[in-house]
């Protein structure tokens, strides 16, 4: 089993991000907590840029379940087809929509548990949700923090639910509320997959990665 950094190292590095960057913030555009949870249900599979470009036309129209509604599945798609899976995901959306009107007054609710039941809300999409609206300490892995969890040892683990529970284990409490955007921000834009940004990481010194490309 790969063993994590040390805490004085982890608390180093995540000294350096917020030092970095004070306030992270995702990158979905959203105006309310309904508009956050149908981004990041649309981003599953697709760029945060390319989701925007679909739904700022959408938001403007329908930025409420009940206007998701009466826009319709067609007037939905009509929006998002730049979007993969957009067909599935339109479904989704239509049905999602229909559950917070009749079962939680047009409301998004705030637990993990109810944020899961709804149609194509997984665990990450909920922890997004969770954690960018409600302010949760709640870490949603994606194909960058598992990448970098592993990468720099911060959080090594096998499976998206290992790293997220490392996250939540290794990284000191007042740096949790921010640590999954720290993390994604680093992986998208510095601790890239194929070409690692190495010369000009902040965290160089403190990471372990064999293969840095200096």
């Amino acid at each position: 089993m790969v063993q994590p950094l040390d805490y004085h190292t982890i608390h180093e590095i995540f000294t350096r991000f917020q030092a970095a960057e004070p306030e992270p913030k995702g990158e979905l555009e959203h105006v309310n907590a309904y508009t956050l949870l149908v981004a990041v249900a649309l981003s599953a599979q697709a760029t945060d840029a390319g989701v925007n470009k679909a739904t700022r036309g959408l938001f403007a129209v329908a930025d409420t379940p009940q206007k998701m509604l009466d826009l319709g599945e067609e007037g939905l798609i009509a929006h998002i087809k730049t979007i993969g899976l957009y067909r599935n995901k339109a479904k989704n959306v239509i049905k999602m929509a229909r559950i917070l009107v009749d079962e939680y007054d047009g409301q998004v609710p705030s637990s993990r548990a109810a944020l899961q039941a709804l149609p194509g809300v997984g665990r990450k999409t909920a922890n997004v949700v969770l954690n960018m609206w409600w302010g949760m300490p709640a870490q949603a892995v994606d194909t960058h923090i598992f990448r970098v969890g592993n990468r720099t040892r911060i959080a090594p683990g096998k499976t998206v639910e290992a790293v997220e529970r490392a996250i939540e284990d290794n990284i000191p409490a007042e740096f949790q509320r921010h640590a999954h955007h720290w993390l994604i921000l680093h992986g998208r834009y510095t601790c890239k997959a194929r070409k690692p940004l190495c010369a000009t990481c902040l965290i160089r010194d403190l990471c372990p990665f064999e293969d840095k490309s200096l």
